[in-house]
């Protein structure tokens, strides 16, 4: 059984994620111990409980400690990932509302459903767009087109907006089995600019939040040289909720930024973060953004050639992800840069 402690780096939901993923693509038995240590409420919350019901239902794991405020878990997969349909609601999981992150559920159980040989076709509900989580724009736009070169193919429907605090959103997913070795990836050079795009969304606000998003957003990016197409958008859902996703598309690499509003912080202010974390990223001339080279650690390590990144910025999330599927295979991963600037991230399989 491999034995992970749940508050080395970030010690955030991330171990637990990416222990779950890999305990059900290896097989291997996991125990993760001071789950969310460094979180303000740790222990499994509802978005996390439904994650570990999620990877447990496709590979018919036995599991102990599965229960809310849990620091414990043991997970044990009984059979290879196994195809098929399923439905994982974080509301119904909390007991009550919850704007618990859909895009988390489905990143821990997309790489097993990719690879086993079969279509599979998910429901999730909770919360679409999130604070601290990728947003169902980011992953349609940035992360399911980056894998897709990898040979992983998946496809999104936004049914229904789930804003935090409310929640009450759904996606549908089909994800494309596959048998066969994944092919490595190789971002180093982004190439030119081919395309800048983006919406500002509100949900029961009014049509003017949306529309002073996209305005300040396309000042600023016009100023530093880059045209934009954004576009405001009013959607019904469960509550109220505020944000805008922009996205570059390079020569050979995407990018995707967001912001939310909350109460109190203008909606000028809320263009303006997205506008900087892009522009911060534009400069450096890197082709990976910070989340896409976490969410891309996990491919790279499970194929069959040498896989190389160089994304803006490393993060902590990102060194915590590497202690952790080191601790499942036997892959080599190197990074050259100092966390919080570029670097360039390197995996070679085992021999």
């Amino acid at each position: 059984m491999v034995s992970i402690d749940g508050s080395i780096g970030e010690g955030g939901g991330q171990v637990l994620r990416t222990a779950l993923t890999l305990s059900a693509l290896t097989g291997q038995p996991v125990e993760i111990v001071n789950i969310r240590a460094g979180r303000p409420n740790p222990g499994l919350q509802p978005q996390h409980l439904t994650a570990v019901q999620a990877a447990a239902a496709i590979c018919r794991a036995r599991v102990e400690g599965a229960e809310l405020g849990s620091q414990t878990l043991r997970f044990s997969p009984q059979s290879p990932p196994i195809p098929g349909t399923h439905a994982f609601d974080v509301a119904e999981v909390a007991g009550r509302g919850s704007a618990g992150a859909v895009g988390l559920v489905f990143q821990t159980v997309f790489l097993p459903l990719a690879l086993a040989p079969g279509e599979s076709h998910l429901t999730l509900r909770g919360g679409t767009h999130v604070p601290w989580a990728p947003s169902v724009d980011y992953l349609w736009e940035v992360f399911l087109p980056t894998v897709a070169r990898m040979g992983l193919e998946a496809e999104m429907e936004l049914v229904a907006w789930g804003f935090y605090p409310a929640g009450g959103g759904e996606v549908r997913v089909r994800i494309r089995g596959r048998s066969g070795p994944l092919a490595p990836i190789v971002l180093t050079d982004r190439g030119d600019v081919r395309r800048v795009w983006g919406r500002g969304v509100v949900s029961n606000l009014p049509a003017h939040i949306p529309q002073r998003m996209v305005d300040r957003a396309r000042n600023l990016l016009t100023r530093a040289g880059l045209k934009a197409d954004l576009q405001p958008l009013v959607v019904r859902g469960a509550g109220p909720g505020a944000g805008i996703f922009l996205f570059v598309q390079y020569e050979h690499a995407r990018a995707g930024f967001t912001a939310y509003g909350r109460k109190g912080l203008p909606s000028d202010q809320v263009a303006q973060m997205a506008c900087q974390d892009l522009l911060a990223h534009h400069e450096t001339g890197a082709p990976v953004d910070p989340h896409l080279a976490d969410q891309l650690l996990l491919p790279m390590a499970l194929v069959t050639g040498v896989s190389r990144i160089v994304t803006s910025a490393i993060t902590g999330h990102l060194l915590t992800n590497i202690a952790i599927v080191q601790a499942f295979l036997p892959v080599q991963i190197t990074v050259d840069g100092e966390e919080g600037k570029p670097g360039t991230v390197t995996v070679v399989p085992a021999t």
